[in-house]
């Protein structure tokens, strides 16, 4: 697969991920991560980011052919995938305590799941 081929289907991915699990807007990644950015963790924020910088420069750059360390480009996108899939974990996963907060009237209501 190209450099150009890895970013597009990469990012592409991504895209579809942050539109269909957290509602984001936007023409590019970098849109749509800012249009739910206070959602996610601030590392996150700058693996997208730089997914979408280098996804730019490869497409419209023309002087770059290349993606420069493909190796990170690759991790980065990885570990994204990743942290956007780990926040839409089931609640209850094994090893994990999860909180159900239940409103009712003035009162609030804690269970917690196992």
């Amino acid at each position: 697969m190209s450099d150009i081929e890895l970013a597009i289907t990469r990012t592409k991915s991504l895209e579809s991920f942050l539109e269909q699990a957290l509602g984001a807007t936007g023409k590019g990644l970098h849109e749509k991560v800012s249009s739910v950015q206070d959602r996610l963790q601030p590392a996150l924020v700058k693996k997208l980011r730089f997914i979408a910088t280098v996804r730019n420069k490869i497409v419209h750059e023309a002087n770059y052919e290349k993606i420069d360390d493909r190796a990170r480009f690759i991790k980065a996108c990885d570990e994204a995938d990743a942290d956007l899939q780990a926040m839409l974990a089931p609640v209850g996963q094994s090893g994990c305590f999860r909180y159900i907060c239940i409103v009712v009237g003035t009162a609030l209501a804690v269970s917690r799941i196992v």
